[in-house]
């Protein structure tokens, strides 16, 4: 009986790699820093080039361009002596090879963090969740800022999220330092469920809470006393909220409902990525 071939795998996967580059100007990724790490074992841009598989003349160029986009040389070659001179990385030439190779580590790690949880189509994308943050919030929304205005003791941050919806939080001047938040930085913005008002029938109605989100409830699960309303929101993404189940019958809350959450600038917490 003929073996069954293994059907290739064809799961969806994340591939990435980094450089470091001197203005538009790649410095070097990953092969240019190994065959730097070749010069420094072998001692020698011939074995060096031997032993990572590349001809002499293709190894002294990609070190000569290293060497002159770097501003100071990273590699130094000495002449004479018994050993008719040999070649080896400068003291900033080993410091940038180390610098490099603890960045892509950390990159890899972030990569497999990325390809471990976020290629499930059928769940929603969050950076939070692939950064393993753990928050008591049960709203977590990632956006970028998009404006920053300053008052006498608070700033006012509106971050703008992915579907195009608006969240305005108020920090104070030393969070917005602390947080390092400027005009185009991601930001994560947390509010509690419990934060949360959920209205219907809002249409022409003027009301103070800042951040209004529309959509449709997606789900309603009862306790005792309240009730967790799951918001699909317009432009995508969900918000949750804490009702009393009194006020899920006056307001006819169910699957498929139009609904509106409220919820004020100073209920948001304002986070951003380590």
């Amino acid at each position: 009986m003929i073996p069954r071939r293994r059907k290739a795998d064809r799961r969806l996967a994340l591939h990435g790699s980094v450089w470091i580059a001197v203005g538009d100007e790649p410095l070097g990724g990953s092969e240019r820093f190994a065959l730097l790490r070749a010069v420094a074992s072998e001692g020698s841009i011939t074995r060096a080039a031997k032993a990572y598989g590349i001809s002499y003349k293709a190894a002294w160029d990609a070190i000569e361009t290293m060497n002159a986009l770097a501003g100071e040389a990273l590699v130094e070659r000495s002449v004479g002596g018994r050993g008719g001179g040999s070649t080896r990385l400068t003291a900033h030439g080993q410091q940038l090879v180390d610098r490099f190779a603890q960045i892509d580590a950390a990159h890899q790690r972030f990569l497999k963090l990325l390809d471990d949880r976020s290629i499930d189509l059928s769940q929603p994308f969050s950076l939070l969740r692939v950064l393993n943050m753990k928050t008591s919030a049960r709203n977590q929304f990632v956006g970028t800022v998009t404006s920053l205005r300053s008052g006498a003791v608070n700033d006012e941050v509106e971050i703008t999220l992915a579907g195009g919806q608006r969240i305005v939080a108020v920090v104070t001047q030393e969070s917005t330092r602390s947080l390092g938040l400027r005009t185009k930085a991601t930001a994560i913005a947390l509010v509690k469920a419990s934060s949360v008002l959920v209205a219907t029938d809002l249409e022409g109605a003027k009301v103070s809470t800042r951040n209004q989100l529309a959509g449709n409830v997606s789900a309603v699960t009862p306790g005792a006393v309240n009730a967790e309303i799951v918001i699909d929101l317009d432009g995508g993404g969900s918000i949750a909220a804490i009702v009393t189940q009194a006020s899920v019958k006056s307001l006819g809350l169910a699957a498929g409902k139009r609904a509106i959450a409220l919820f004020k600038a100073t209920s948001v917490i304002v986070a951003v990525p380590a």
